[in-house]
């Protein structure tokens, strides 16, 4: 079946009309309340084609904007190893089906900013996770009925229970459990129920193994998990996680990849378009480390850059951990941090959704490095940055799909850039910000 490139979001991020595709029943008896997951009536199959005919023809408009022809290799797209429970993390929110409803713990209504689905078998993660959920919540709702602890309201900033956060490794099957509160409760009331919670998530009979159970504080107003205070109530703040022969230790609040099968295919589709690299390599946006220390063994260093400081000591940590000697991470936005850096062998881009600043892009194309590896979490932002590579001579050779969240929209996607400039140097007068083109819709 040929998907049409018309599927796309608009800027306003109106609701596309999915139901001529739809070929299945929902897989989640959540679907429709939920909107996490709004590809779910779609064969997965079917999805594949769908995200791929999408990247394509996005790749395809920012060729002809500039005025090449779209002569490129175009690689399809590789599937993730797991359609199902493949999410590594998953952070639910503790309130009320509806005003004055039933006691949940879930996500967001589609739609809604304070009623919660009441999730009970999600099917992007683990059957671990879910136990886990249901427990928590089985627990706290006698308390809830009988008035003795309650869920944070967002508009009055009362209340207890705010969220759950939990980690499954794909590869270890080690669980860190996190909840968070307000410190809207007496202590001493507050640590019995900790403590009885504790023991019975320990005597949960889960497939893998819960190594840690952590309790955070959070005051903030805003609607995000952060902590204030965290107190292990069990075990340790981690887990231990595998990709591709590389250890990893991921804390509640590391960022790592949510699909850690589907992170394999990535990393490994990235990896053989770096096949050029030499000399120095430079991974911008570098994250936890991920790609520098799976090119580290190509090159004589590679240097990661990346603004999140907590990131940039879990990377040394994890390179640490991996015995990876000849790599180096640089806690700084990349706009500023190249400004000290001198010009690379090699480069690694992995930019955040948005994409790249167009600033910072300007300083990247300047360095006039002969290949360049983008691997992006969002093609619109993919294709406006392509435009400022083509308009400084750069080519591009080969472009793949990876689906990294099946069921979604959502798709990664990795492109091969090289500079065919003939006489060793390139002239760039551009304006970057200005090279977007506005048939090119966002999510």
């Amino acid at each position: 079946m040929a998907i049409r490139h018309e599927i796309k979001m608009s800027k306003k991020k109106k609701q596309i009309d999915l139901t001529p595709y739809e070929n299945r029943k929902a897989l989640c008896p959540h679907f429709g309340k939920c909107g996490g997951c709004t590809y779910q009536k779609i064969s997965y199959d079917r999805q594949l084609e769908m995200k791929a005919s999408l990247v394509k023809g996005l790749l395809d408009e920012a060729c002809v904007a500039l005025g090449k022809e779209p002569d490129y290799r175009f690689e399809g797209i590789l599937p993730s190893p797991m359609e199902e429970g493949y999410r590594n993390k998953m952070e639910f929110t503790f309130g009320d089906e509806c005003k004055d409803g039933p006691f949940a713990l879930g996500l967001h209504q589609k739609g809604s900013f304070m009623n919660i689905v009441n999730v009970t078998d999600c099917h992007l993660i683990h059957s671990d996770m879910n136990l886990v959920r249901n427990t928590i919540r089985d627990y706290f709702q006698p308390f809830y009925e009988a008035g003795q602890v309650s869920f944070y309201n967002h508009r009055s900033h009362q209340g207890w229970l705010r969220h759950l956060l939990l980690r499954r490794a794909a590869a270890t099957g080690e669980i860190l459990a996190a909840l968070v509160t307000t410190s809207q409760m007496d202590p001493e009331t507050s640590q019995k129920m900790l403590d009885e919670l504790t023991e019975r998530l320990k005597m949960l009979d889960v497939e893998g193994t819960i190594t840690g159970i952590l309790h955070i504080t959070n005051d903030s107003l805003a609607d995000i998990i952060q902590s204030d205070k965290t107190d292990i109530l069990f075990g340790r703040d981690y887990i231990m996680e595998e990709v591709l022969g590389l250890k990893f230790r991921i804390s509640v609040f590391s960022f790592f990849q949510t699909n850690t099968r589907g992170a394999e295919v990535l990393y490994a589709k990235a990896r053989e378009y770096a096949s050029f690299a030499h000399g120095m390599l430079y991974d911008l946006y570098s994250g936890t480390g991920t790609i520098t220390q799976l090119m580290a063994d190509a090159v004589e260093e590679a240097v990661g850059v990346e603004i999140v400081k907590e990131a940039v000591e879990a990377a040394k940590e994890n390179a640490a951990l991996n015995g990876i000697s000849n790599v180096r991470f640089i806690a700084a936005d990349v706009l500023a941090a190249l400004d000290d850096l001198p010009k690379p062998d090699s480069l690694i881009l992995d930019p955040p959704r948005e994409g790249i600043n167009p600033k910072a892009l300007g300083k990247i194309l300047r360095y006039g490095v002969d290949n360049v590896v983008y691997v992006s979490c969002k093609p619109t932002s993919l294709g406006r940055d392509l435009r400022g590579f083509f308009a400084a001579g750069y080519q591009l050779e080969k472009a793949c799909c990876v689906d990294m969240f099946p069921e979604t929209e959502h798709v990664e996607t990795v492109v091969l850039l090289s500079d065919k400039k003939i006489d060793g140097h390139i002239n760039i007068d551009l304006d970057v910000e200005k090279l977007e083109d506005k048939s090119v819709t966002s999510k």
